[in-house]
């Protein structure tokens, strides 16, 4: 007997644009409503329950969902922190466009290209809403949500290349953003608003990707590493010497 494919998304017809409305319109406009009538918490509540297909299967899948689904959450979450962070309407109707721009256009797309993106806009985004709401936190809290995250991203990237040490290489890039957060969290530095951890951590998690996509693809030169590696040094310099160290949260 052939097995029964059941699809969950629809894919045409009237069903399909009523998807598309219900994901791209209301969502993000009920997220921006109940930010502006200060509802943080049923913001909250409202983009975790979208996600509910994720626990409507057996309980041995839902870890496996949980991280396939992380992305999405992790970016959605901070778009409402984002939102309750500033008074200006404006501009929390143009973080509501980008939330819609996000799961209408690039959520679904599956490319190498577009799975660097969302892994990309995921890990900045979750950093930076973790050290806007939080940078007066415990050093520990800050250490193992910033890991956690770098993590997740990785794990999302690596995936899209078939990666067989996808989750090793995804453990040592979360490691290694949970030990530059322990060591820049006892005194840590804003750069025009932007925490000096997620500045460093997303120019390197870039210039690493950007490695990883050239040699997987046969077109990695030494003298291009050699460039990457330069211009990864040379972003780190740059952030560090024009941050102000006199702007930290001890």
């Amino acid at each position: 007997m052939r097995p029964i494919l059941v699809k969950i998304k629809p894919t045409s017809g009237f069903a399909h644009f009523l998807h598309l409305v219900l994901v791209g319109v209301v969502l993000p406009g009920a997220v921006f409503a109940l930010v502006s009538l200060n509802f943080v918490q049923l913001a909250f509540s409202i983009i975790i329950l979208s996600k509910w297909r994720m626990i409507a299967v057996r309980p041995r899948f839902w870890a496996a969902n949980v991280r396939a689904n992380s992305i999405d959450l992790m970016v959605g979450l901070s778009i409402v922190l984002f939102m309750n962070h500033t008074s200006s309407v404006g501009i929390r109707l143009g973080w509501m466009v980008l939330y819609a721009a996000w799961l209408l256009f690039i959520k679904p797309a599956s490319s190498v290209l577009m799975v660097t993106t969302q892994a990309f806009i995921g890990q900045l985004f979750a950093l930076m809403a973790l050290y806007l709401s939080w940078a007066a936190g415990p050093v520990y809290g800050l250490t193992v949500l910033t890991g956690i995250f770098c993590f997740l991203a990785a794990r999302h990237f690596l995936e899209a290349f078939e990666e067989p040490y996808a989750r090793l290489l995804a453990y040592t890039w979360g490691y290694f953003g949970a030990a530059t957060a322990w060591l820049l969290s006892h005194w840590l530095l804003f750069y025009r608003g932007v925490s000096l951890p997620t500045l460093l951590l997303s120019s390197l998690g870039y210039g690493l990707a950007a490695l990883y996509y050239l040699d997987h693809n046969d077109k990695l030169s030494t003298g291009l590493k050699r460039q990457f590696i330069f211009i990864m040094l040379a972003i780190v310099i740059v952030i560090l010497a024009l941050s102000d160290w006199g702007n930290k949260v001890v």
